[in-house]
């Protein structure tokens, strides 16, 4: 009992704790519910973590700094980001910056069986940043679920979840209607595994000076119709993701290795050094010498 204490580490929160066994998040919840609403208007970094629950974060003002995975994602005031059950992720909120954020297990909603129909959206990240009307009603009905956890009346949980059961169906049916927009002739049911060969591609290939004409020759399909599938699969842009993925790989170089800065910036793919610190300081906050100064961890 006592070794399975000292390997978890307690953070205390006003209303309970959140409890990491190395990167692994076991989120408590207050008695007869499962749905955690936290305020914060304090500035923070929360290292990365997975937990069983869905997160969805709603900043009131300013911004947020979502790691998920090996993408970052700067998520605005009129924004909103759901991060599904067992994503590693990892959040900054710099001084300035509001937010809510939700916590909750999504048993009771994935199991409904007309939730089959969008399985694809519930285990993807899914960011709501360029939808103006969408995000106004989604974050309508996430804020109703604030002020019902914040009032807690009979039953507050239960109503808080029929709230969510509202966000899904608007999402599902916004997914079916773009599904029944599309003119292309491809059948979408080629379409995510094409679009899982592209990201492999771009895996393989992100040293390299490839393109949107490159991946997109790549799977056959137009520029045009490849963008748009490949942000609605992954819910990033394919510029974002190749630009991430090739800082991502530099910073674990810069972390992992003896390489010089030149060599790794044109191991990943940056076409000049000047462009490599542009581009990594805007995704870390810091310059690739400095993130090494920090978080190098080989001998000097």
């Amino acid at each position: 009992m006592e070794n399975n204490e000292r390997a978890m580490s307690r953070s205390r929160f006003p209303d309970g704790f959140r409890i990491l066994k190395g990167n692994q998040e076991y989120v408590t919840y207050i008695e007869h519910s499962s749905l955690r609403v936290w305020y914060s208007e304090v500035p923070w970094h929360y290292e990365s973590h997975c937990h069983s629950a869905v997160e969805i974060i709603m900043p009131v003002r300013g911004e947020v700094i979502y790691t998920v995975a090996d993408f970052s994602y700067r998520v605005q005031a009129d924004e909103v980001l759901i991060i599904p059950p067992g994503w590693t992720h990892s959040l900054t909120m710099h001084e300035g910056s509001v937010r809510y954020l939700l916590l909750f297990e999504p048993d009771n909603i994935f199991s409904m069986r007309d939730m089959q129909l969008i399985e694809g959206l519930l285990h993807i990240p899914i960011y709501l940043s360029e939808q103006p009307e969408v995000q106004k009603s989604i974050r309508a009905l996430l804020m109703q679920i604030v002020t019902c956890y914040e009032k807690k009346e009979f039953m507050w949980n239960s109503i808080c979840y029929s709230y969510l059961l509202q966000v899904y169906a608007m999402l599902g049916r916004l997914n079916m209607a773009r599904e029944l927009r599309r003119g292309d002739a491809q059948p979408a049911k080629t379409d995510p595994e094409l679009m899982d060969s592209a990201r492999l591609y771009i895996d393989q290939n992100y040293m390299r000076d490839i393109s949107l004409d490159d991946v997109s020759a790549f799977t056959g399909f137009s520029k045009c119709y490849f963008s748009r599938i490949f942000k609605q699969q992954f819910g990033i842009s394919f510029s974002d993701y190749l630009r991430q993925k090739r800082v991502s790989m530099a910073a674990d170089l810069l972390i992992h290795s003896h390489q010089t800065i030149q060599d790794i910036s044109a191991s990943t793919g940056f076409g000049s050094i000047a462009t490599f610190n542009r581009v990594f300081k805007e995704a870390r906050s810091c310059t690739p010498s400095r993130y090494r100064e920090i978080y190098g961890d080989l001998p000097k």
